[in-house]
């Protein structure tokens, strides 16, 4: 599929130290496909040199373009942002941290080339701390337990969607949107690869404990009426 066009969608969040990294290794990772692709960066807000760099890498890499917030929205804004813009015939989607290992590009879009509208990479818990990985794999267990889409441990926004996957996330009118499961709830095939975990290599996560702890309330009320049933 020599036609095929891709867009990298990249929320970014204080991620100076990333960006010019981050193009180098997706242009050594596209250029032997000989693929079209664009890389879309959004700047979520950052108050660090982030808009500065992409600006930059404007001038050695023609496939640049972004988006600038305001302010910071937060990362599932900056992703439907993303999937607005995005033109590809499909668009993975990527953390600028370099955590998402860009040599997993050409796996992603063979799936797509196999007919897969969902090509999920899956990160396994190599590195995080005993205490980290054993309250992950209760909160699966009991989100699971309770919502009416099924969540993996380790499967996150490093995915490959086809056009027709973005479009059907696109048609969804959620304010308040958790996109983990908002992947599950569309359906279409999905095909899952995986990797081992990778540390960042600059700068800090962005994720405090109370942004996580919202994040995990918000995929239990988002997929689930229990809470609205008990209200009554």
């Amino acid at each position: 599929m020599k036609h095929l066009f891709i867009s990298f969608v990249i929320p970014s969040y204080n991620e100076e130290g990333n960006i010019l990294t981050m193009m180098k290794a997706l242009k050594d990772t596209m250029t032997p496909s000989g693929l079209r692709y664009e890389v879309l960066f959004v700047d979520d807000g950052s108050d660090d040199k982030t808009m500065d760099e992409i600006r930059g890498a404007l001038i050695d890499y023609p496939e640049v373009e972004y988006v600038s917030f305001t302010r910071n929205f937060g990362k599932e804004a900056a992703i439907l942002a993303g999937l607005q813009y995005a033109k590809g015939d499909a668009v993975i989607l990527m953390d600028a941290d370099l955590q998402h290992p860009p040599e997993l590009i050409p796996q992603l879009i063979r799936g797509y080339e196999e007919g897969y509208d969902q090509v999920i990479a899956k990160r396994n818990r190599a590195g995080d701390s005993p205490i980290r990985s054993l309250l992950s794999r209760a909160y699966y267990w009991g989100v699971n337990k309770t919502i009416d889409v099924e969540l993996h441990d380790g499967e996150g926004d490093f995915r490959l969607l086809s056009r027709r996957a973005v479009d059907s996330l696109l048609q969804l009118s959620e304010g308040n949107r958790f996109s983990k499961g908002l992947y599950s709830w569309i359906g279409l095939e999905q095909r899952t690869i995986s990797y081992e975990n990778v540390t960042r290599q600059h700068g800090e996560t962005k994720w405090s404990f109370k942004q996580l702890l919202n994040y995990a309330v918000d995929g239990v009320v988002s997929f689930n009426t229990k809470p609205l049933r008990l209200c009554f």
